[in-house]
């Protein structure tokens, strides 16, 4: 291989890799808030709407819980 395809080669690596980096950045949905979301996009585009979501239990201590 000749220079100028090694460096072809590393700058389309480079290039996906920034690629692969963009996104958007915010906080996970738990699954109980993307239900809710899922019943009110539904409504809102007049489908069949899904069963409503049950709210999920209070968090439990664990006694491991300070090492996370």
């Amino acid at each position: 291989m000749t220079a100028s395809r090694i460096l072809v080669t590393l700058t389309l690596l480079a290039v996906l890799a920034t690629v692969t980096a963009c996104g958007r950045k915010a906080g996970l949905d738990t699954p109980y808030e993307a239900a809710v979301q899922a019943r009110k996009d539904a409504q809102k585009a007049e489908q069949p709407v899904p069963p409503e979501p049950e709210k999920p239990v209070k968090d439990k201590k664990f006694i491991l819980d300070p090492l996370i």
